[in-house]
């Protein structure tokens, strides 16, 4: 793999902004990014972790953010995941980390108005355990 000629720095920018951008709603998968950095610089594994996880909470955090200022009178009775999320509150977070349904927990939690800390700390844990997982596993 020495073709691809990435710098320890330039792959950890890299895997830090795949992992902000995959958990907003674009699409995309850090997964991928993070196995393949792993594979050229293993060395670098405990900081991969963290940027991943760090990256992934901070896109998290702007989905929450989008549905924290979407206007109240804005009609949401459907959104999706709202009752779960009025029910267990901001530990559903820890789910965040899933395709698709996490983005939807995140904005459903910045409309519902739950507090940012308790929703950071849960998303972080939720996406710490699945790139931690995915570092064992490379």
């Amino acid at each position: 793999m020495e073709w691809l000629n990435v710098t320890a720095e330039q792959g950890l920018s890299g895997l830090f902004l795949a992992s902000f951008l995959a958990s907003t709603v674009l699409p995309g998968g850090s997964e991928a990014v993070l196995w393949g950095f792993l594979q050229i610089h293993p060395e670098q594994a405990s900081t991969a972790l963290w940027l991943a996880t760090l990256g992934n909470t901070a896109g998290g955090l702007t989905s929450w953010g989008c549905g924290r200022y979407l206007p109240r009178w804005q009609r949401m009775d459907n959104l999706p995941y709202q009752a779960q999320l009025v029910r267990w509150g901001s530990p559903v977070l820890l789910l965040s980390w899933l395709p698709l349904v996490g983005d939807a927990l995140c904005l459903a939690a910045g409309w519902l108005r739950l507090h940012w800390l308790p929703c950071c700390l849960f998303m972080a844990a939720g996406k710490f355990a699945r790139y931690w997982l995915l570092v064992q596993a490379a």
